[in-house]
Formats: structure tokens, sequence, C-alpha cells
């Protein structure tokens, strides 16, 4: 069963789950939770790095973390690793070696496998990215959010538009991947200004622009206080502008707010997206463990405090029930531009692509949704209509 929007909905299935025959890729995701600052508009686990980070303690805890959590995942080699966060470019170079060193010691990493780290454009940030590219990272996601001073301060960042500049020179510099976090539709920002910001992003020539909405999110601070934002016709005007201005410069708009040049994609939300697994390690952070007879999420603690202290740090655990699947599937492959193959479907949910038949067909009449042997992907309406697209695929429930 789904709680979404105050209703109790679920997906029937036509035939009884047959379990999963292959399992899926799988990705380790870290999650340090500190920043110098909340950004009011965050609802990511995050909290004020006061007094200090616990980096010996924290790398610790994460170890033996990552060892609790090695029988479900014995022998599974994993094709990605990302560092998010909070910051994790708040930690040293030497604490992502020698986590990277017994991740590498506990489970068979890829030898191509990408390993991202996200890092904030802050001066002090910026001097450690020979380190962790030294350290085994290879891939560089930065938070940019604005190249405009005023749009920055509005979004409480810390960094300035000069300093984030040169973090992504210096990135540049030391890793051939590079990702540029923006967000559009800000406080008071007009279509030139958010113009600009994408124009500044392609004029580095990253190999990745994310390109994001701005909402106010529950349980934060511009949800309770709302700063002025752009009309709905407007921020619709600026999602338009950033797809055609990043088409027109070679970007592939492969994700709902991704975009990359060829060959450039993230590999690592490619897994989430494609209902890939991930073991998830950290305050926070959660997890999908496929197994043959069962699909598993884990939530560890959130607060620090409590992650650090815990025996256990895995919070909550769960089997997801198999009528649940099916949704949780579409809700990430439709949020890819070209879609998916027909049989991913039944390769990561256990269950014939006849369970959602009613919905293809009803998504496929309404022009938001192709449907072929081949493939499955949402029309260009589709991609813009998202929510209403998914809500095809819901059976309400009395």
């Amino acid at each position: 069963m789904l709680a979404m929007a105050g209703r109790v909905i679920t997906i029937a299935t036509a035939t009884a789950w047959q379990g999963i025959k292959a399992l899926p890729p799988l990705s380790l995701y870290v999650h340090f939770p500190w920043c110098v600052r909340k950004c009011p508009y965050c609802d990511f686990n995050s909290h004020e790095a006061k007094g200090g980070i616990p980096e010996d303690a924290y790398v610790a805890a994460l170890i033996a973390d990552l060892e609790a959590a090695l029988p479900q995942v014995w022998g599974r080699p994993v094709y990605s690793v990302f560092f998010g966060g909070g910051t994790p470019s708040l930690f040293s170079g030497d604490a992502v070696e020698r986590l990277l060193a017994a991740f590498r010691a506990r489970l068979p990493l890829a030898p191509d496998a990408e390993i991202t780290l996200e890092a904030n454009p802050g001066t002090a940030e910026a001097g450690k990215f020979a380190a962790f590219r030294a350290a085994g990272v290879n891939r560089l996601s930065l938070g940019i959010q604005s190249f405009d001073d005023a749009k920055l301060a509005a979004l409480g960042r810390i960094h300035t538009a000069d300093e984030a500049k040169r973090a992504v020179d210096l990135a540049l510099r030391h890793f051939e991947r590079v990702n540029l976090d923006l967000m559009y539709a800000l406080p008071q920002q007009t279509l030139a200004q958010a113009r600009r910001d994408i124009e500044t992003a392609i004029a580095f020539a990253p190999q990745h622009v994310s390109a994001y909405h701005l909402t106010l999110e529950p349980n934060t601070a511009f949800h309770h206080a709302p700063p002025p934002l752009p009309d709905d016709d407007l921020a619709a005007d600026m999602q338009e502008m950033a797809e055609e201005t990043l088409a027109a410069a070679g970007y592939e708009h492969y994700e709902t707010s991704a975009f990359a040049q060829p060959g450039g994609r993230c590999r690592h939300n490619l897994n989430y997206w494609t209902f890939g697994d991930y073991l998830g390690i950290g305050a926070g952070a959660h997890a999908k463990i496929s197994f043959p007879d069962r699909v598993v999420r884990e939530a560890r603690y959130k607060h620090p405090r409590d992650y650090l202290a815990a025996a256990d740090p895995v919070q909550e655990r769960h089997e997801v029930a198999a009528g649940e699947l099916p949704f949780e599937f579409l809700m990430n492959a439709l949020r890819l531009g070209d879609g998916f193959e027909p049989r991913l479907f039944e390769e990561r949910t256990g269950l014939p692509l006849a369970v959602v038949h009613a919905g293809l067909l009803e998504a496929q009449r309404a022009g938001l949704l192709t449907v072929t042997p081949q493939r499955i992907a949402p029309t260009s309406q589709g991609r813009r209509f998202l929510n209403t697209l998914l809500r095809m695929f819901l059976d309400e429930a009395a």
C-alpha cells in the first residue's frame, strides 16, 4: 500500500509474484550529514557542524556499518560509489582515502567504478580537490545553484559567484567528469537571470549539468516563510529555456533534471532510475536490496549523534510488498527520457508487464507515453506532466 496525497493507494498484481531471477546492479551510497550552515530550502538530512566534525569516529562508524551489512550483499560487485550529503567535502582527503580502501577490502568494487563526491564551492573545500582525486574519487558534483551573488544570498549559500567559478575551474583541472548543480525559479528570478546561469555553466563545458526547479519542501525554512517566487508560467518558461539551451549546446536531456554530454551520464543515478539496488551507509542513509525471494528497504538513524551511538545503525527495515514494486519501478524509470526496455520491468520487479497493461494503454491514449515492443518511454508531454502520468498506474482503494 502507498500513501499519496492523503489517500491509500495500491497496485493490484494479476499473477503471483515470481521472485527476482537476476539480481540488479549494486551501488554504494555514503551519507555525510554535516554542513557549515543549513540552507533554507534544504530538506535533506543535514546538520550544522557546530563545534567541529568527529571525522575519525564517523569514518569508523561507516566502516562498521558496512561490515554489518555485508551478509546482505556478499560477493556482489559494486559499480558505483556516491559520497553525498550534507557536505562531504568538509571531510579530509585522508578520510575519503581511508573509506575507499576499506570499501575495496570488503567489497568487489568494479575496476571502472564511478566514484562521485559532492562538494560545495567554498574556497576551503575547493583546496581539497587534488586530495579527493588522489584518494580515488573520479567524478565531482559541485553544488553551484546559481552564479548570481544576489540569488546565492537569497538561497542562504555561503559561497559567492566568483568562488563558484574558481571552484569549477579547479574541479575541471583535477577531474575528467564534473557535474554542476543549478537551480531555477529562484526568489524574484527573471527569465534572463535564469538563462545567464545556464549559459555560464555551459561556458565551462562540464560533462554533466543538473538543473532543478526550486520547490518549497515541508519542514524547511522556506516552507514556513515562503520567499517571493516566479509564478508557474514563468517557472515553466525557465524549464523550457534550460532544456532548449542545453540541447543546443550538445547536452542530452536524459532524465527529468539531468543533462549530459555524450558518455557523461551519471552511472550512479542511472542505477537508481532503473530500479537497481543500493546499499546506503551513514546517518539517515537508505538502502534497497533485492534477494531472490524478497526486496528489502532500510533506513539508518538520521541524527549523527544517534547513528554514532547505535549498536545497530539500522532504525527501520521492511520487505516491500509485491504489489508496491510496479509503481516504485515506474516512479523511477519514467524519469528517464529514453524510458526502459519492457524486459527490465519483469527483471527488476519479478512481475509480468501485464500487471500495468491498463495504465500503459491509458497513458498511451493520453499522449503521455510511447509503448513499443522494444521500449516504453514518456513523450515530451509525459516528461512535463510526470505526476499525471504516474497517477495512471495507481488504483485507488476504498
